[in-house]
């Protein structure tokens, strides 16, 4: 798959299927292949699904200038133009979160849904990471099969990880393809000072909130101040999954966003 000029990097990016666009991005140091196979086959079936990694990581340009969301949105919204994109459904997890929410507030006319998965609005009202969640953001391991190993209980239930040993492994391994880098890490992380609270209400685009009620690393009541943020929203709390919502029920999240995009009746907060 190719790269291409978008502002001052060369980002790579990928594309799966065919139909209206659907920009997914990716969170805190995580590169493309952080997204399942099942994932992708799930959303390729019904849409032009758009992939890639922010600057800083993968096989992106990692220029050493300090990083924004306001960036990565920008980074986004350029990629979307030179892929000839003018709207897409734009969903993000984590930190991709708070990339979707910036691109929805700056570029309204360029986002036809949102899906935020495990992420907040940032700013005091956000509620903060558990004491191990955050014990890791601030001091990860600088090995990456250490930094691997570490995240993955911030990313599943130990219920899940204990039942599903080889989903785990290979996860892993998927972690590995482009290891950690701590320095682009830590470049990343300084982007996270990210704060739409009081923007929330501007976000007048029809919105699926989706997160895990067992996620310590961004947890479950940052659904709620979303939801109440944003006007035309609907809001899902999967009670089986923790960061990474997309296990251990691929098929029920996937067909719940898939669901979503597809409807045209406008919803109604809940």
């Amino acid at each position: 798959m190719p790269t291409v000029k978008v502002n001052d990097i060369n980002m790579y990016y990928e594309i799966h299927g065919e139909g209206f666009p659907l920009v997914m991005i990716m969170g805190l140091s995580c590169d493309v292949n952080w997204w399942t196979p099942e994932i992708i086959d799930a959303m390729k079936q019904n849409f032009k699904t758009i992939i890639f990694d922010n600057r800083g990581v993968g096989r992106t340009d990692k220029p050493e200038v300090n990083y924004s969301i306001k960036m990565f949105a920008d980074d986004t919204v350029g990629l979307m133009n030179v892929l000839n994109i003018e709207k897409a459904h734009v969903l993000g997890l984590s930190m991709g979160g708070f990339i979707a929410q910036e691109i929805a507030l700056s570029y309204p006319e360029r986002v036809e849904k949102l899906v935020l998965c495990g992420t907040h609005c940032g700013g005091a009202k956000a509620l903060a990471p558990s004491n191990e969640a955050m014990s890791f953001l601030l001091n990860p391991p600088e090995k990456p099969t250490e930094f691997v190993e570490s995240f993955i209980p911030l990313l599943f239930t130990n219920d899940f990880i204990e039942s599903n040993p080889d989903f785990i492994e290979s996860y892993k391994q998927r972690m590995l393809i482009i290891p950690f880098n701590l320095n682009l890490y830590r470049r990343q992380l300084q982007a996270m000072s990210f704060n739409a609270a009081r923007r929330l209400k501007n976000i007048n685009i029809p919105t699926l909130i989706l997160h895990g009620e067992r996620d310590i690393l961004l947890p479950s009541g940052n659904a709620e101040i979303l939801a109440k943020g944003i006007p035309n929203v609907r809001k899902v709390i999967l009670d089986k999954t923790a960061h990474f919502l997309f296990q251990p029920d691929n098929e029920k999240v996937t067909n719940l966003i898939s669901e979503f995009l597809a409807e045209i009746v406008e919803l109604e907060a809940l």
